[in-house]
């Protein structure tokens, strides 16, 4: 009786053996896969739109592990997508690194050539300024991007009125038109490949570049596909709309460069004089700050600096 117990716990110790290895060979086999396929979406998700990494190789991207880090993150997530909408050809790793690769060099620059007080305030300067780029960029690409609506306009019309689906009119208007128009709709042509619907594809795409005129045009797509109608007499009104609106918009940038351009030089303004007292007299600005009094005086003011450039940016961003 002992024996067949000793056996069968042999047995049982051994099948359980087995199964710990062939658990521990796929649990190694499914990791392995996942880091491929992580690997592989680094070296394309942060390609722009329609840029082709599907068929080319695209260049080695650095960072992967902070890369990888970031993916699974919100923060990295919400970055993905603005570096999406800006067309760099860049990952999160990478724009992180970058960005605190920047701040480190501030940092220092700020320590020795001013005072050690305005180390920390010229790392902020270049976590605001990575954001700023991101969202000048993507703006620039916005602009450029309603600058193309009228043509886009007219290509789903005439597509339409030739009798081809909206479907079909988007892929031939994707092919047809220059970046960052053909870009965009070529991800939602992918996208509606794929079976995701009209209205969640229009919507992201208007999420991802938000304007005024956009969201007109994609209102407009959306309930023709959803209700129908005039849809070739509703956008050829629109493509002559948008004509209208894109030549204002030309006139008012013209008009506001001068009040944009004081919003620049107001701080600018304020760095140089930093500069020059400290070069007028060398370790000034660290004897101003080494008091309490001192710091706080350079706090209001770099206060009411951003203050200034806050408000006169207000004064110069007119919505057309």
């Amino acid at each position: 009786m002992e024996t067949d117990l000793s056996l069968l716990t042999i047995g049982l110790t051994l099948l359980a053996l087995l199964c710990g290895i062939a658990g521990l060979q796929l649990w190694s086999s499914g990791r392995a896969q996942r880091r491929d396929l992580l690997n592989r979406l680094s070296a394309t998700a942060a390609l722009p739109p329609g840029s082709g990494a599907a068929d080319t190789p695209g260049r080695r991207r650095r960072f992967d592990a902070l890369d990888r880090r970031l993916r699974g993150t919100r923060l990295g997530r919400g970055l993905r997508r603005k570096l999406q909408a800006t067309g760099l050809d860049i990952t999160p790793g990478e724009y992180a690194a970058y960005v605190l690769g920047a701040v480190a060099v501030l940092w220092l620059l700020g320590t020795a050539v001013l005072a050690p007080f305005f180390g920390p305030l010229c790392g902020a300067v270049a976590l605001w300024g990575g954001n700023a780029f991101l969202n000048w960029q993507r703006a620039r690409r916005t602009e450029r991007f309603i600058g193309q609506l009228p043509e886009l306009a007219r290509l789903i019309a005439n597509g339409t009125a030739a009798g081809l689906a909206m479907r079909t009119a988007l892929s031939m208007a994707a092919e047809e038109m220059e970046d960052p128009a053909g870009a965009e709709l070529a991800t939602v042509a992918d996208q509606l490949a794929v079976g995701r619907s009209m209205e969640e594809a229009l919507t992201e795409l208007g999420d991802r570049l938000p304007s005024r005129e956009l969201n007109v045009l994609v209102t407009t797509l959306i309930l023709a596909n959803r209700a129908g109608g005039t849809i070739v007499a509703s956008l050829r009104n629109l493509t002559t709309t948008l004509e209208e609106r894109k030549e204002t918009r030309r006139e008012v940038r013209t008009v506001l460069a001068e009040v944009n351009a004081t919003a620049v030089t107001v701080p600018l303004l304020g760095v140089g004089a930093l500069l020059m007292i400290n070069g007028m007299s060398p370790g000034a600005l660290g004897r101003v700050t080494g008091s309490t009094g001192g710091q706080i005086a350079m706090v209001v003011a770099l206060a009411l600096y951003i203050v200034g450039f806050v408000v006169v940016r207000r004064f110069g961003r007119i919505d057309v």
